[in-house]
């Protein structure tokens, strides 16, 4: 008789079904994840614009007019091979950009690949919007991928073929027994079939592996927010700061070049400005109220307030309240606050109130409480200093482009494969920086034009001690 034979189906089918179960069809939605974390430190989110490397917009026509789209795909694996191999298209790029070495990415799929370049499609294209279904000649061409109902209908088509299987070894044990004249014996049901010890373990195994498939996955996300932009105490605008006004990030956030963290600035930093510009261009006094009442400043006699933290809330409402209503008069050139006039003032001192108080902070006066956007894990070292003024890199490689940002969001993932595909990267700036003038094997091998760059993996930006400690 057959013995274990429905078993040995289960798992051989098991193991033919695993990518399907762990693979999944090629999205936009997968290839803006896949290039924030692989390609976005290199290449610009615009898909126009040259950055450390080329702009991506437009990439699978420029392959594709000339050389199969299979290429592409190769260059995008493992770019270096490509040019070892001779390629004219791989050794042109590569020439062109001053062969800067781009990192290999080998364990992309197929589907992995077609989605990043429906994302550049997209974005080239589109700005980002989704591509409606038969929309866009470029991601067609980009790779064409499997549809989701194809690998459904594989896998019902396995598991019958499993139960056809085990039919047919329980018809030839029960014809093998009857022939031998094993008395007693009868061919198991559908039920029990589907009810036995191997099927069990099966369901088990399945489970276990999407379960772990699944906890991993959410695991890894785990604390990458990108796009998150909270609601913050007061409308503080980077467009209008950074971009408009040209304010340099340091000057707000000046521990960057000189410490760990990058601080969030003390609301007598923005005092240096705001004890002149008493109201915004876009909120008036709405917002920069707010930065009053937390630190005591009265901007209706340009001074601050003696005593402050012991002013009742009724005492510090008076005293802001007219203030509001006093540049609510100005503004309109009457002398007595109309109607919309005492709206304005209550609804502003209940913005003030509210975003300066909460269930522990009782009390206007004091610190104004920003929601933090970007957070490591606590066994993650960062050090700002140490970017910023050794490495000399600019926010916006991490923060993105702030300076466009009306409502501050977490631009990179953060994740570990995020900073290390930034450490193999990145050149060091050796030219006139002191911090690196230990390294004179490199500085030597630079000089005799051995090697065109040296990158932060080179001088151990890959060791773990470096990032955990």
């Amino acid at each position: 008789m057959i013995k274990n034979s429905f078993k040995t189906i289960l798992f051989t089918l098991s193991i033919a079904i695993l990518p399907f179960l762990v693979n999944g069809q090629a999205s936009i939605a997968e290839g803006k994840t896949l290039f924030k974390n692989q390609c976005g430190s290199c290449h610009a989110k615009n898909m126009k614009s040259k950055a450390t490397g080329p702009a991506l917009g437009g990439a699978v026509e420029r392959w594709t007019a000339d050389y199969p789209i299979e290429d592409l795909y190769s260059w995008i694996r493992n770019s270096q091979a490509l040019v070892q191999s001779g390629h004219p298209r791989a050794n042109a790029l590569y020439n062109e950009w001053n062969k800067s070495v781009m990192t290999a990415f080998p364990t992309l799929t197929d589907d992995n690949i077609a989605s990043v370049l429906m994302y550049i499609d997209d974005v080239y294209v589109n700005g980002g919007k989704t591509v409606p279904t038969g929309g866009g000649e470029a991601v067609a061409t980009a790779k064409k991928s499997t549809p989701a109902w194809l690998y459904y209908a594989l896998f019902a088509f396995l598991g019958l073929l499993a139960l056809i299987l085990a039919r047919i070894t329980s018809n030839l044990n029960y014809i093998a027994a009857t022939k031998e004249g094993v008395e007693g014996y009868a061919r198991k049901t559908l039920w029990q079939t589907l009810t036995s010890k191997s099927v069990i373990g099966f369901g088990l195994f399945v489970a276990v592996l999407l379960g772990g498939y699944t906890t991993v996955n959410n695991a890894t996300a785990l604390g990458r927010q990108e796009g998150y932009a909270p609601e913050q105490p007061i409308k503080f605008s980077h467009a209008t700061h950074a971009g408009l006004n040209k304010i340099d990030c340091q000057y707000c956030h000046d521990g960057a070049r000189r410490s760990k963290h990058s601080v969030i600035p003390a609301a007598n930093t923005c005092m240096n400005c705001h004890r002149a510009i008493t109201v915004g261009s876009k909120h008036g006094t709405a917002e920069l109220t707010k930065i009053f009442a937390s630190i005591g400043f009265n901007p209706t006699n340009n001074s601050y307030i003696d005593n402050y933290d012991d002013l009742s809330t009724e005492e510090v409402k008076e005293i802001y309240t007219k203030w509001i209503a006093d540049s609510y008069l100005e503004a309109e050139g009457v002398d007595e606050l109309d109607n919309e006039g005492e709206r304005l003032v209550a609804e502003q001192w209940d913005g003030i109130f509210n975003s300066l108080t909460n269930d522990q902070k009782k009390k206007v006066q004091g610190p104004i409480e920003w929601v933090r956007i970007h957070n490591l894990p606590d066994h993650v070292y960062f050090n700002h200093a140490q970017h910023v003024t050794v490495g000399k890199l600019e926010c916006q490689q991490c923060h993105g482009a702030v300076e466009e940002m009306e409502v501050l969001q977490q631009h990179a993932p953060l994740s570990m494969g995020w900073c290390i595909n930034c450490h193999r990267q990145t050149e060091v700036q050796f030219a006139d920086n002191e911090y690196y003038n230990s390294y004179a094997k490199y500085h030597e091998e630079l000089n005799r034009r051995e090697r065109s760059a040296v990158t932060v993996e080179d001088i151990g930006g890959l060791e773990c001690q470096k990032c955990h400690y």
